[in-house]
């Protein structure tokens, strides 16, 4: 449950590689999903495969002109966010401005760039403070990449397959709730949740501690998570109040990977073998694995 000071930046120079790990999974598997889309959509919808790309190029612009990522950073999260858009895209297109993932993972933005400038002089004050420049590639890869694995290679994977890709669609969303989350709790729990406590010790700790968490910011989490699930749901299916188990299974997953997000901080991490980098990215994985075995459960006990 922290996303701080852009961090440690990953953990120190002896992990660093985990963060290179990271990167490589992700980035170029998302730049070749993304070259093969656009080339699907260009000859299916050129609408959509042109709006997609200027979407999320002006978003990529937008968090770089805002210093909230590096130029690679903002590159990688608009390469993303376009992996997520043409996979979610739903007929009809002429409402694609609604349906598919612009909706969830612009969620996730404001939500993070929101909680991260909150109490800025406190943060400061303590060290830990988002640095001038934003994330770089390697902290985007760790929060989002999860979720762009997930929404592409989901329909190979026997257990989900493609023949329900709005199930698809709810894994990735658990993992952008995860991400949502985790940013969140960790940066207004820094400044409202007061000393933390080690989760698997409850002994109180110093702010900024690996695995520490407070109720202050552990419940700002779980708002986040609701909200990102909220708007998943909305996005696929144009209500909330009557899917109520979707919505549950988006959420379940994310506050799950929360928890498992500090569990891996409280003991792996403390203990130097993982990164905060490695710890995200497996914290968002860990969410969609979770929605995963949830939603296989609603869907056996609703065969009866």
């Amino acid at each position: 449950m922290k996303d701080r000071k852009a961090i440690t930046q990953s953990g120190g120079a002896s992990l660093a590689w985990q963060s290179k790990a990271v990167l490589l999974t992700v980035a170029p598997w998302t730049a070749a999903q993304l070259v093969l889309e656009i080339h699907a959509w260009m000859r299916e919808s050129v609408s959509v495969a042109w709006t997609t790309l200027a979407v999320c190029g002006i978003l990529g612009l937008t968090v770089w002109r805002m210093r909230s990522g590096t130029l690679a950073a903002a590159g990688l999260g608009a390469a993303i966010m376009g992996c997520l858009m043409y996979a979610t895209a739903q007929s009809p297109y002429a409402s694609l401005w609604r349906r598919g993932a612009l909706w969830p993972v612009l969620a996730v933005m404001v939500l993070t760039l929101a909680a991260t400038r909150v109490g800025r002089a406190r943060k400061a004050a303590l060290g830990f403070a988002e640095g001038p420049q934003g994330r770089n590639a390697a902290q985007v890869a760790a929060n989002l990449g999860a979720a762009a694995l997930v929404v592409t290679l989901g329909p190979l994977i026997p257990l989900i397959g493609p023949e329900n890709p709005m199930f698809t669609a709810m894994l990735a969303y658990a993992a952008l709730a995860e991400a949502a989350a985790d940013t969140v709790s960790s940066e207004l729990g820094q400044v409202f949740g007061g000393q933390p406590r080690l989760l698997t010790t409850l002994r109180r700790v110093a702010p900024g501690t690996d695995g520490g968490i407070t109720i202050a910011g552990t419940a700002a989490g779980i708002v986040a998570a609701a909200a990102v699930a909220a708007v998943g749901i909305w996005s696929m299916t144009g209500s909330v109040a009557g899917n109520w188990m979707g919505f549950g299974v988006i959420l379940l997953g994310g506050v799950f990977g929360l928890f498992f997000d500090s569990l891996l901080g409280a003991t792996l991490e403390r203990r130097g073998w993982l990164n905060n980098d490695a710890v995200n990215f497996l914290g968002t994985l860990s969410a969609a694995g979770f929605a995963l075995a949830v939603g296989q459960a609603l869907a056996g006990f609703l065969r009866g």
